[in-house]
């Protein structure tokens, strides 16, 4: 699960800026995908839905909650970063049987104290990786060039350790190698979707939504086409 961004420059009061994405200003839209690239669930974000907040539950944790909805009691392994991550979140989800990995903000409420900034931090050196559990969810922290928090239930709690191979260059978790492996498929799709647009040109914001829209459609199409294709070979 991640968001992506329908290039649109126009006027319009949602209009979102993400500048760690290609396409920095446009329609925001949260995507979940499989492996295949096939977009199983999204929503577009037209503003932050105040009426789907709760004390217990923010906009984000409602937006994931939303997408999931027909993934509950199934037993499915969700992949997201840190803008929808906490550790509430991965208790419910835990709760209707939606496994989960993802990386998040050592800020968040309920994270190991000594995660956090406002806390006396763990000294460690590269390649060093420190360890919370707590029913069945791993906190994870891993000294690279950065700092990187984890929570999963995917896999047992490594152990605290050095990784590092013989010239002392950090090895990744297995964690974050599986994390960094399938957070790439809504990438994938959106990549896929955009190679051979229907968009062209428009002032209205409308217009470019439906595009992107039709784009999904046709590449959904194609891969439940593409997985049942060997009954079509003769």
């Amino acid at each position: 699960m991640d968001k992506v961004i329908v290039k649109y420059s126009g006027r319009v009061i949602f209009r979102q800026y993400i500048p760690k994405k290609i396409k920095r200003f446009g329609i925001k839209i949260y995507k979940l995908c499989d492996e295949a690239g096939y977009t199983c669930a999204m929503s577009v974000y037209l503003g932050k839905d105040w009426q789907s907040a709760t004390d217990d539950m923010t906009t984000t944790h409602a937006t994931v909650r939303h997408l999931t909805r027909r993934d509950e009691g199934l037993g499915h392994k969700l992949f997201m970063d840190n803008f929808f991550s906490s550790s509430r979140l991965f208790d419910d989800l835990d709760g209707h049987k939606i496994n989960s990995c993802r990386t998040v903000r050592p800020n968040r409420k309920d994270m190991p104290r000594d995660f956090g900034p406002k806390k006396k931090k763990l000294k460690l050196k590269r390649g060093d990786v420190r360890v919370k559990t707590r029913e069945g969810m791993t906190a994870l922290f891993w000294k690279d060039r950065r700092e990187v928090y984890m929570l999963t239930n995917m896999d047992p709690p490594p152990a605290e350790q050095n990784f590092c191979d013989d010239s002392n260059r950090p090895v990744k978790p297995h964690i974050v190698e599986r994390y960094n492996w399938h957070m790439g498929f809504v990438n994938i799709s959106d990549h896929m979707a955009n190679s051979y647009s229907m968009s062209r040109r428009n002032f209205k914001w409308t217009m470019k939504l439906f595009s992107h829209l039709l784009d999904l459609t046709v590449l959904n199409s194609w891969n439940l086409l593409s997985s049942c294709g060997a009954q079509y070979t003769h």
